[in-house]
């Protein structure tokens, strides 16, 4: 079982991740995409501007899903923000916390083995997935452990917050 970040950038598609359980991707081939296999743990992390407000939001992980399928081609390609996903892979959400809460990232970057640049480590978030070592899962899953509370009791924060401009085909 590999460990990934996974990299959310905007409510829409946060909200769709979150009701649909299920994890899209473009059609641009990326090898960390292609190397997931069913039972991978995936970190859901929303970027600062996910929520559309920078100055008050930062770079969180809010939960915790397993792949539970293997990412293949949707018969259906889903709109989405603008952009077109051909690829998904079905997701059980384990851990959820609460809308506009989670564990800061920026804080745990310098123990954090994923990133090799501690100074310009945001540049690597602007990929759907980070892989991370056995030793980053290790520290994130008590920490999110913490803050996070059954799926079902977060999830209508996000939809709600996120059901403006909801497009999917």
């Amino acid at each position: 079982m590999a460990s990934y970040l996974t990299v959310i950038g905007d409510r829409v598609a946060l909200a769709w991740v979150l009701r649909s359980s299920m994890m899209a991707f473009p059609s641009t081939r990326r090898s960390e995409v292609d190397m997931l296999e069913t039972g991978d743990e995936m970190f859901l992390l929303s970027t600062r501007g996910c929520f559309r407000n920078p100055t008050r939001d930062r770079t969180r992980v809010i939960g915790r899903a397993v792949l539970s399928t293997p990412v293949a081609l949707a018969p259906d390609p889903i709109e989405l923000i603008g952009r077109t996903f051909n690829r998904t892979g079905s997701l059980q959400i384990t851990a959820l916390a609460p809308v506009l809460t989670g564990i800061e990232l920026a804080p745990l970057v310098p123990s954090l083995e994923a990133f090799p640049n501690k100074q310009a480590w945001s540049i690597w978030l602007r990929r759907p997935l980070l892989r991370l070592t056995h030793a980053d899962a290790d520290l994130l899953r008590p920490l999110l452990l913490e803050v996070a509370v059954e799926p079902s009791m977060a999830l209508q924060g996000y939809l709600d917050i996120g059901k403006d401009s909801l497009v999917e085909r």
